[in-house]
C-alpha cells in the first residue's frame, strides 16, 4: 500500500462555524480515523496557530501534524519541524503603529499566542467563533516573542486607513475581514498552506504525488496548486473548484467523509 498525505483546511472543509457547527460530526470523524487505520497520515493545514485549535483536533488521535499559520509553522508527531517568524524590527514597527492608532494586536508563535490583557475587542471576537482564550498567554514582552503572524482589531473600518499602511508593509501579505473590515491578518508573503505542505512532505519523503488536500477558501488556492490530488468541497469558492480536480459534497453533507470514502479507501 502506498501512503498517502491528507491534509484538510479546517472552517468550511471539517467544520462549519457560520452555521454554528464548531466540531467535526461524527461520520467525518471516524473517517480520518479510518484513513490512520489504514496507514496514511492525516494533517490540519489552517491559518490558525496551534492555541486556536479545539482539543478535538490536537488531543484525539486523529492527526499526525499540522501546518498552521498559512505554513508560518509545521508540526509533525508532535514536533516543530518548522517555523518562520517575521523580522523582529518589522514587528516593533507594526505595534508601533497599532498602538499609535488605537489598534488592538495579537502576536501569533509556533507554539502560543500572546494577547495583552487590555484588548477586550480581539478577546471577545476570538469568544465568539468559539476559540478558548484562557489558552492565552496574557503577560509577556513581545521582543521576546518569535511572531510567525498577527491579528488585529480596530474600532473603525480599516483601521481608519492603518489596515491598508499595514498590507502595503514589503515581504508581507495579509487578509481584510470583507465585511465589516474591523479585522484584519498578517503573514509573510512567501509562506503558503502549499509550503507548509512541502516541509511536511519532505519531512515524511513522501512524494508530491502522494499528497490530497481538501479545502474550500482563497487561502487553499496554493495548498491546491501544490499538492497531487486537489479535492474542493461543495461550498468552496469558485476559483478553488476551478482547480480541483474532484468536488465533494458541501460541508453541512460531511463531503470530507464522502471524499474519504470514495476518493481515498475505495
Amino acid at each position: 500500500m502506498t501512503t498517502k498525505a491528507i491534509f484538510f483546511d479546517i472552517d468550511g472543509t471539517l467544520i462549519n462555524i457560520m452555521n454554528q457547527r464548531p466540531q467535526m460530526t461524527e461520520p467525518t470523524r471516524q473517517a480520518i480515523l479510518r484513513l490512520r487505520q489504514a496507514g496514511h497520515r492525516t494533517f490540519i493545514a489552517s491559518g490558525r496557530p496551534l492555541d486556536y485549535l479545539d482539543p478535538e483536533l490536537t488531543e484525539q488521535g486523529l492527526f499526525d501534524g499540522y501546518v498552521l499559520m498559512n505554513g508560518a509553522a509545521v508540526f509533525v508527531d508532535g514536533k516543530c519541524i518548522y517555523e518562520q517568524p517575521l523580522p523582529e524590527a518589522q514587528v516593533r514597527d507594526i505595534i508601533a503603529l497599532c498602538e499609535q492608532q488605537g489598534i488592538e494586536y495579537i502576536l501569533q508563535g509556533a507554539h502560543h499566542v500572546y494577547l495583552r490583557p487590555e484588548f477586550t475587542g480581539l478577546a471577545r471576537f476570538y469568544q465568539g467563533i468559539g476559540i478558548d482564550v484562557g489558552r492565552f498567554v496574557r503577560t509577556f514582552a513581545p521582543e521576546e516573542v518569535d511572531t510567525c503572524k498577527m491579528e488585529f482589531f480596530a474600532f473603525e473600518a480599516e483601521g481608519g486607513g492603518a489596515f491598508h499602511e499595514l498590507l502595503s508593509l514589503p515581504g508581507l501579505t495579509g487578509l481584510m475581514d470583507p465585511y465589516h473590515k474591523k479585522n484584519m491578518e498578517l503573514y509573510a508573503a512567501d509562506v503558503t498552506k502549499g509550503s507548509g505542505i512541502l516541509h511536511a512532505l519532505k519531512y515524511l519523503g513522501i512524494p508530491v504525488q502522494d499528497s490530497i488536500a481538501f479545502g474550500d477558501g482563497l487561502n487553499d488556492i496554493e495548498m491546491m496548486q501544490t499538492v497531487g490530488t486537489a479535492v474542493a468541497m461543495g461550498n468552496a469558492q469558485p476559483e478553488v473548484k476551478a482547480i480541483a480536480r474532484y468536488t465533494v459534497p458541501d460541508v453541512d453533507a460531511d463531503g470530507a467523509a464522502w471524499g474519504i470514502e470514495h476518493l481515498i479507501l475505495e
